[in-house]
């Protein structure tokens, strides 16, 4: 007799919407040129930029953070929260908050108690909610995710990014095609590294605001421990934790902060941890890791050419350990209390 195995129903609510992601992410980009050149003309007034959100929107903010800092804006991401309690002043900086509902409660109280700025600019996913309503807005397209754990809401918010960043002057081909032409490498080597660890430690350098998004996935859907910490902070003391039951992931682009990725990788190994790399630095494979390789790429198009498959690994681990993965237990999509 054959058995069939039936698909936690919230795994497959997340796959539906990772099968529309890059569409989304493309259509989200393209439509949005207005209000990015908007967006972009504050930053050239300003040239002071404050990236607010929450979770994944956070983490997003942390992944551009460094793009912007390269065309000369003085960008920092904070968490709407962090803002919220001790807050920098807006004055002379343009302000980018993102919430993909443009409903969550740090979003609204943050208006009820600061009302934002002239340079305030939204980021969400849906037209009708209240971020959308109150400031100026890029909206990606597709509406709200209605899974849990971001991955479209992810790549979609990436991508109206890149349509400032675009309009900025930055040459956006690169990321468009990882968007046309996505990668699907194999994971089974990466799964079966990270089979048996207790606890997950993501680590980049420029890409340590994508390992941030990733190990708020991974936590989310597999209920295991999972962190993120920036490859020089995790050289300055938490090292100690290494040992065959943690699984450390690392993300390696092609950009100076490669070299310095190698050697944390090749510290881990030395250490007896579990090592994945997502690899898009073109530099040779680090002995002893399961090394995920993609052509050369650094920003964006890094970003962009990886998170599939991050998000096909973040699922895998999640299945393997929880019966029901991708039902929240003690969350919600849209978070409404602090």
């Amino acid at each position: 007799m054959t058995m069939t195995m039936t698909r936690p129903e919230g795994v497959r609510a997340i796959e539906r919407e990772m099968a529309r992601q890059h569409a989304d992410a493309l259509a989200s980009f393209r439509a949005n040129d207005e209000m990015a050149e908007k967006a972009a003309a504050s930053l050239r007034r300003t040239g002071k930029l404050l990236l607010l959100g929450m979770g994944g929107s956070h983490a997003v903010g942390r992944a551009v953070e460094p793009l912007y800092r390269l065309l000369g804006i003085d960008a920092i991401a904070l968490p709407l929260s962090e803002q919220l309690g001790a807050p920098l002043a807006l004055d002379g900086r343009t302000v980018f908050i993102t919430s993909q509902s443009g409903e969550s409660a740090e979003v609204l109280r943050w208006y009820d108690e600061a009302g934002g700025n002239a340079e305030t600019f939204g980021f969400t996913l849906e037209n009708g909610s209240f971020l959308a309503r109150t400031a100026p807005s890029l909206v990606g397209h597709g509406g709200t995710e209605q899974a849990f754990a971001a991955t479209r809401s992810l790549t979609v918010s990436f991508a109206l990014h890149l349509a400032i960043l675009a309009a900025l002057g930055e040459d956006a081909s690169a990321a468009v095609d990882a968007l046309e032409n996505p990668q699907e490498p194999a994971i089974g080597e990466a799964l079966s590294v990270l089979s048996d660890v207790r606890s997950v430690v993501t680590s980049g350098r420029r890409l340590q605001g994508l390992a941030e998004a990733i190990a708020l996935g991974f936590t989310e859907l597999s209920r295991v421990p999972c962190f993120s910490l920036e490859g020089g902070q995790l050289r300055h003391g938490p090292m100690e934790m290494l040992s065959p039951e943690v699984g450390i992931v690392l993300f390696r682009s092609d950009d100076a902060t490669a070299d310095l990725v190698t050697a944390m990788a090749m510290s881990v190994i030395e250490a007896g941890a579990r090592l994945v790399i997502f690899d898009t630095s073109g530099r040779p494979p680090v002995p002893g890791a399961a090394t995920i390789v993609f052509p050369p790429l650094t920003g964006l198009a890094a970003v962009f050419a990886m998170l599939p498959t991050v998000q096909r690994l973040m699922i895998a681990f999640a299945e393997a350990r929880v019966a029901d993965a991708g039902t929240p237990v003690r969350s919600s999509k849209i978070t409404r209390s602090e």
